[in-house]
């Protein structure tokens, strides 16, 4: 992150009124949509995609409405288009009484003749639609009566002030994060770059906690002025999905027994502190030295912080913080002859020459293994063996604070992984279960640097990439 003077909360109050239209904190329908990829773009109301999603809208909010009759929309006002893991449709419509009863099914439905009958209502609805997947979901419905004429100018005054309002919010909402989180930006142009970020981020962080299966909390965290590409390409994994560049390795003898009802290996001694990767993919290296050191401790009864930063270094087969699979860790690992401590060779988060010295070996694995994908095998396997080596798709941890995720399907495609870990445990809160796991992002990420996700369901594909160094 650019360092530079600390952005003036003056300067930015002084600017709310302008930020409400240019963010979207007001309904100024007529301004131009531009920007990066990712951005709004806005669409004509022949659009084949639009069509099918104002049905989509109109059919769920009949089928929620208590009204007598069928509602069609009878004005296109406003729509955009957004692509986010699918496509996301914002529509302004207005929405009308017909003559056709629901009880019907009439192909036409006219329109009410009368005004008065209409009733006409303004409605904005966010519909996100999947097309790979063949899904539409509506993440969100509000409609108002549609206003009288002779209220058209109290009306205007009230638009002024409630975008005003919701600026100063938002402003307050971002000051304190910038404090939290001990945020300075170069130029006030950055600064306003990061507050239409951190805003459009605080919407994504509503639509999960609002699709959330669990009992997980979402909101703002260390990474809420990052887009979702800044967040990928800094900490993020992208070899992990690219099934082409993973080799075969030997499955896992099945656990001799058993899952029991819980287990933690942090109550066992064999998980170290919590460790921050920086801003660096390097999370493959983690995921894999936070195995060995349980494994190594299982075996020899001493645990020990092993060295993330010689992989970084010495692995040849992996791309250091551009990404890299444990399984090519596990094999550089045996090349190498093994691990230094984490005092012997320390992180810095960045490739440098390799400095490793076989001498300073604290640490050796004999092979590596491939877990089954059944999630009770799993569980069965980590009680008996250890923590293991995960990875997930890691869309709605940018966002988590704390509790149970159980994200919805289109945010947690099971097979867009992009991000390594470690599996350290399972149990249940409050009757829903959950995967411990050990994240590399700090102590001040999430639950004291843990994530705990559903386990049952293989969210997130938790279950599509488990293995384990081998200590004989």
């Amino acid at each position: 992150m650019m360092v530079g003077p600390r952005c003036s909360p003056v300067i930015l109050l002084a600017l709310a009124a302008v930020w409400g239209c240019v963010l979207g904190l007001g309904e100024d329908l007529d301004r131009p949509l531009i920007g990066p990829p990712g951005s709004p773009i806005r669409m004509q109301e022949t659009d084949p995609g639009l069509k099918k999603a104002l049905q989509f809208a109109e059919e769920r909010y009949n089928r929620g409405s208590n009204a007598m009759h069928l509602r069609k929309v009878s004005r296109l006002i406003s729509a955009t288009k957004q692509l986010v893991k699918g496509i996301r449709y914002t529509i302004t419509v207005e929405l009308s009484n017909t003559q056709c009863k629901k009880s019907t099914m009439l192909r036409t439905c006219d329109f009410y003749p009368e005004t008065i009958k209409l009733k006409t209502e303004v409605c904005v609805f966010e519909v996100w639609d999947v097309p790979w997947q063949g899904s539409s979901t509506l993440l969100k419905q509000k409609c108002q009566p549609k206003a009288e004429p002779q209220l058209e100018e109290t009306n205007k005054i009230m638009d002024v002030i409630e975008p005003v309002e919701e600026s100063v919010q938002l402003l307050g909402q971002f000051k304190e994060f910038m404090v939290r989180f001990n945020r300075d930006y170069e130029t006030q142009e950055e600064a306003d770059r990061r507050l239409a970020i951190f805003h459009e981020n605080l919407k994504t962080a509503e639509k999960l906690q609002a699709l959330d299966q669990g009992s997980a909390e979402y909101g703002v965290t260390k990474f809420s002025d990052l887009t979702e590409e800044e967040f990928r390409d800094t900490y993020l994994n992208p070899l992990l999905s690219q099934w082409n560049l993973q080799k075969p390795m030997k499955p896992a003898a099945p656990a001799r027994g058993p899952a029991p009802d819980s287990w933690d290996w942090r109550e066992h001694g064999a998980v170290s502190s919590v460790k921050n990767q920086g801003m660096c993919g390097s999370c493959w290296a983690f995921s894999v030295t936070g195995n060995i050191e349980g494994q190594w401790f299982l075996k020899n009864g001493t645990l020990l912080s092993l060295s993330e930063q010689e992989l970084v270094d010495c692995d040849g087969l992996d791309q250091a913080c551009r990404g890299g699979l444990p399984s090519n860790a596990y094999e550089a690992i045996e090349k190498l002859g093994g691990l230094e401590t984490e005092t012997d060779y320390s992180y810095t988060g960045v490739k440098e020459k390799c400095d490793f010295t076989n001498m300073k070996v604290a640490a050796y694995i004999n092979s590596s293994v491939e877990l089954s994908k059944d999630e009770k095998e799993i569980a069965a396997w980590l009680a008996e063996n250890g923590p293991v080596s995960v990875a997930l798709n890691a869309f709605a941890m940018q966002f988590y604070k704390k509790g149970v995720s159980h994200p919805f399907k289109l945010f947690c495609n099971p097979w867009m992984i992009d991000h390594a870990v470690l599996l350290v445990g399972y149990g249940e809160r409050k009757g829903t279960p959950f995967w411990a796991i050990k994240n590399s992002w700090g102590e001040d990420y999430g639950e004291q640097g843990y994530y705990y996700l559903y386990r049952g369901s293989k969210a997130c594909g938790i279950n599509k990439m488990c293995s384990s160094a081998v200590v004989n």
